[in-house]
């Protein structure tokens, strides 16, 4: 071979050691996209590859719900004068005679003690007996009062003033400003009311969720609905617990991108851009903006609306593919929905792997940017 043949064949070969050492002599963040394509149904793996378009984005678009039961929305508000186990009564009893049954010698007026209602719903009043309290007002109870000591005391006088008591509480727990057991009175029959009663939540309104825990019945909602629709704001019972926490949904983030991490959600509704976005961004140096891929566990239904089948059973695995650099391919990651669990992973460019291999081989002897020229000589 010629002396400039052998110029030539150095660098060739030095080129080819090199591919190949890039190729699958050298540390990965994870896979690439060939990598990922190889476990793809058509290649007799066991997840859907699609690639994310308009129509896809449409398909996935589903978001759980939150918001109350119809049985949480549709109870009507407790009556703020209805007496309930619990509530604390106070009475005063006027007698038009100088020496009554209850007055004092100096005195025609009686004032009770604070009188509660037992468990039982009654109270006991001397001269008028066991009356029964729970689910009258404090009206009708002057009036039964009334009509027992009228037979005993000429024209009595019956006041009844309903005090705060413990009859109707309910529990708030979690990211409130003041955890514990609040009376449920006339101000605060009504969740916002309630909650606002609390000190307010203590955490960002954005990601606040408050669950109302009632019997055997559990109902959740956005702290923002709340206010924003109010027809939300139900109204509360006796025994309500009511628990404001973060969300607790997050995603994953791996592969060449600004931070690997798990990470919570910042908002009710995130897109894969914004999802980049939380985690640094694509890093420009090793990013393969071509590359971007979300891996989800699909429903049946939805994945069955994205291929376009309908002999799909079970949950599917999903793997969507973003491409950054198509002319539509910023919006279609910003229409793109992530939900709770999802993966998303970006793979590395190839002249990332180029640039390892050469640093490799060379060291810092010769710059990854260097010509086939400069690395022959």
């Amino acid at each position: 071979m010629t002396p400039s043949g052998f110029r030539w064949a150095r660098p060739i070969a030095l080129v080819t050691a090199l591919a190949v050492l890039a190729s699958c002599g050298l540390p990965h963040v994870g896979p690439n996209k060939r990598q990922i394509y190889q476990g793809s149904v058509e290649k007799q793996g066991d997840a859907f590859v699609v690639s994310v378009n308009d129509r896809v984005t449409r398909a996935i678009a589903v978001v759980p719900a939150l918001g109350f039961s119809d049985s949480f929305k549709n109870a009507a508000p407790i009556g703020s004068d209805t007496i309930r186990p619990g509530d604390l009564l106070g009475l005063t009893i006027w007698e038009n005679v100088d020496d009554g049954l209850l007055a004092a010698e100096t005195t025609n007026a009686t004032l009770l003690e604070t009188v509660q209602v037992d468990g039982d719903g009654f109270i006991f009043v001397p001269y008028a007996g066991r009356i029964r309290a729970a689910g009258n007002s404090p009206e009708a109870i002057r009036r039964i009062i009334t009509t027992r000591l009228e037979d005993q005391t000429p024209d009595p006088q019956v006041e009844v003033r309903r005090e705060a008591g413990d009859g109707s509480t309910v529990s708030l727990i979690g990211a409130v400003g003041g955890q514990g057991v609040y009376a449920i009175e006339r101000p605060t029959r009504t969740l916002s009311s309630m909650l606002a009663r609390a000190g307010g939540v203590t955490i960002e309104p954005e990601i606040a969720q408050i669950t109302v825990i009632r019997g055997h019945e559990r109902s959740r909602i956005w702290f923002q609905d709340l206010y924003d629709h109010p027809e939300l704001d139900i109204a509360l019972r006796g025994g309500d617990r009511i628990l404001v926490e973060e969300d607790t949904r997050s995603f994953t983030a791996l592969g060449a991108t600004g931070a690997q991490a798990r990470v919570p959600f910042q908002s009710q509704n995130l897109s894969a851009l914004e999802a980049i976005a939380q985690v640094g961004g694509l890093v420009s140096s090793t990013s393969d903006a071509t590359g971007v891929f979300v891996f989800r566990n699909e429903p049946a239904e939805v994945a069955a609306e994205v291929l376009g089948r309908n002999d799909l059973v079970g949950a599917q695995r999903m793997i969507y593919l973003l491409d950054l650099t198509e002319p539509n391919g910023m919006f279609m990651a910003r229409d793109f929905v992530v939900r709770d669990g999802d993966t998303i992973y970006v793979t590395e460019a190839p002249l990332a792997q180029w640039n390892k291999a050469v640093a490799a081989v060379f060291g810092s002897l010769v710059s990854p940017a260097a010509s086939i020229d400069q690395l022959a000589n």
